[in-house]
């Protein structure tokens, strides 16, 4: 079992940037893909980044690249997920999760979710 806890979001201004964290409990951590999701209002939730137990692959929705960068550090069970040159197409809800399937980007393969963080971009 892992549980996940966003913090990180808020209200920035186009162009700005903001750092999302993920922190999780339990001893497997290191060997669950972490990834980000996003839901906007009246949208469906959707991928955002994906890191690899390891740290050495990621992946990324295309309209983030360039401007996400995921990352992990395994000895805090920490996730996290640098946004810079934020638009108003950003706000959302963001998520972060866990699944053992390795790299994956499917929403239905993820196990465990977090409650999620408000982030808001403003133009």
């Amino acid at each position: 079992q892992v549980q996940l806890a966003e913090s990180g979001g808020g209200l920035v201004q186009a162009g700005g940037s903001l750092r999302l964290s993920c922190a999780a409990s339990g001893r497997t951590f290191s060997s669950y893909t972490m990834g980000w999701f996003r839901q906007a209002p009246g949208k469906e939730r959707e991928f955002v980044a994906a890191i690899t137990w390891s740290g050495d692959i990621t992946y990324y929705e295309n309209s983030v690249k360039g401007r996400f960068t995921i990352s992990r550090d395994n000895a805090k069970n920490t996730v996290y997920l640098q946004m810079n040159s934020l638009k108003p197409e950003d706000t959302a809800v963001y998520y972060c999760a866990a699944t053992r399937k390795y790299g994956s980007r499917w929403d239905y393969e993820y196990d465990f979710w977090g409650q999620g963080t408000q982030v808001t971009v403003s133009s």
